[in-house]
């Protein structure tokens, strides 16, 4: 099919390690945004979506495998730069009864802090910038750069918006990764003023500004956004449009949580999947819900392609 759109997802991936602690563990792979490129490269394919995924890895047998991976999902690796010597971030999850979940990290030496430094020439996205409809990338994406590659991605951002391109941004706020950082807020304000359209997990924006829920919400719904999209877990979704009434789009119930890792990247993958495809809000809400109730039975941030809801997209 003719591609209608492409789009790249900037950010991180790591090494994953689920199971017991100081038994057997199974290795995987995750990150926020890239979880979303699997999701969305798998529904948006028959809808022309072309999903490329912007990284650094190592040239170690971990980040090949990853890599031929993503590419067997239908992703495009042409943004993945490898370098000697570099290896991904590694982390593991621990799963309680009820599916929530604990993270342990060893990201220091995580490849893909320094995509944006060292290259000759520019790097690998904004060599590639001006082909894109839309840049997506995430509240983690930001923690794990450098202050001067954050501010290469916002550049990068206004050069695609300023020739009409978009730009969509997921909140995911992890106060572990940004350290205490006190610009925090600042650079989430400056990634809210430059999108085009946001995902918000409601949870992490009070958690980000210090806000009560009421509070947490109302900010949601003033910022400068098109489009924003605000996920209360289990609580129906809230799609806010520019200029218009907020619509409530129910969530599915669950009876047995497995596990919650990928909830949110799957809905956005969900999401973003409907509405680039031409699907109205409402519509691109409910996939996203759909889907995110199935991961959430399944261990791991990306199910099997046999657990795939069908959408039609057309």
């Amino acid at each position: 099919m003719e591609k209608k759109c492409r789009i790249a997802l900037f950010g991180e991936c790591m090494i994953e390690l689920r199971g017991e602690m100081f038994g057997t563990m199974q290795q995987t792979f995750g990150g926020d945004t890239l979880n979303t490129a699997v999701y969305l490269a798998r529904l948006g394919a028959d809808s022309g979506i072309q999903v490329s995924y912007a990284t650094q890895l190592g040239t170690d047998a971990f980040s090949e495998r990853m890599v031929s991976a993503w590419e067997k999902e239908g992703i495009d690796t042409c943004m993945v730069r490898r370098v000697e010597g570099k290896m991904p971030g590694l982390y593991t999850i621990q799963v309680d009864d009820t599916g929530e979940r604990t993270f342990y990290y060893w990201r220091d030496m995580s490849a893909a802090k320094d995509f944006f430094v060292g290259q000759d020439n520019s790097s690998l996205l904004e060599q590639h910038i001006d082909e894109l409809d839309v840049l997506y990338f995430s509240g983690i994406s930001l923690a794990v750069l450098p202050d001067s590659g954050r501010e290469t991605l916002f550049r990068l951002a206004e050069r695609l918006r300023a020739r009409g391109g978009k730009v969509f941004f997921d909140n995911n706020y992890r106060p572990r990764v940004w350290r205490g950082d006190s610009r925090t807020q600042e650079w989430y304000d400056r990634a809210f003023a430059c999108a085009d359209l946001t995902l918000i997990t409601l949870e992490d924006n009070a958690a980000l500004y210090g806000l009560d829920e009421e509070s947490a919400l109302a900010h949601a719904y003033s910022l400068p956004c098109e489009e924003v999209v605000i996920k209360r877990g289990a609580d129906p979704t809230i799609i806010r449009l520019r200029g218009q009434e907020p619509l409530l789009v129910p969530t599915f119930r669950v009876d047995k949580v497995v596990d919650t890792t990928g909830a949110g990247d799957s809905f956005a993958g969900g999401y973003l999947a409907a509405r680039l495809a031409g699907r109205p809000p409402e519509v691109a809400g409910r996939y996203g819900n759909k889907l995110a109730s199935i991961v959430v039975q399944y261990p791991g941030a990306i199910i099997p392609m046999t657990a795939m809801p069908v959408f039609f997209f057309g």
